[in-house]
């Protein structure tokens, strides 16, 4: 979440464009691989059958505790983007990132960002698919 000098991990805008082609044409599974509400950002992926993984990970920009996660210009370009409709799209360390309104991600936040991210790259949100990581912290319970 943060970056080794203690301030966010920079943001980089990305372009729906210059993502892979099939995440617009065959059907996509993002995964969590990290709990909801571990923290601001939940990190993921996104897959398709025969296709290499892309990192996807979804960060709530208005977290300020203990520091901020996001900018003032981040903060403000992600509710700007989900007040259209839209999901403000970005790299963080070199993983494509979901830049989402609030202070944490839940269930219903995060399908609705995936459906947007897939509104965004030209496909239909029925043909992605969400599968979350139970619990608080991503551990298994029997550890």
């Amino acid at each position: 979440m943060l970056g080794t000098g203690g301030g966010p991990t920079p943001w980089q805008d990305a372009d729906p464009f210059d993502l892979p082609d099939w995440l617009g044409t065959r059907e996509v599974t993002w995964t969590s691989s990290s709990a909801l509400r571990a923290s601001a950002l939940v990190a993921g992926e996104l897959s398709a059958a025969d296709e290499e993984p892309v990192g996807c990970d979804l960060l709530a920009v208005d977290e300020a505790y203990p520091v901020p996660v996001a900018d003032d210009d981040l903060r403000t370009a992600a509710h700007q983007a989900w007040r259209r409709g839209d999901v403000h799209l970005g790299s963080r360390g070199g993983r494509l990132t979901l830049a989402v309104p609030g202070s944490g991600i839940d269930a219903d936040r995060t399908l609705d960002a995936v459906a947007r991210l897939a509104k965004s790259v030209g496909a239909s949100p029925s043909s992605y698919a969400v599968c979350l990581r139970l619990g608080q912290d991503g551990r298994r319970a029997d550890r």
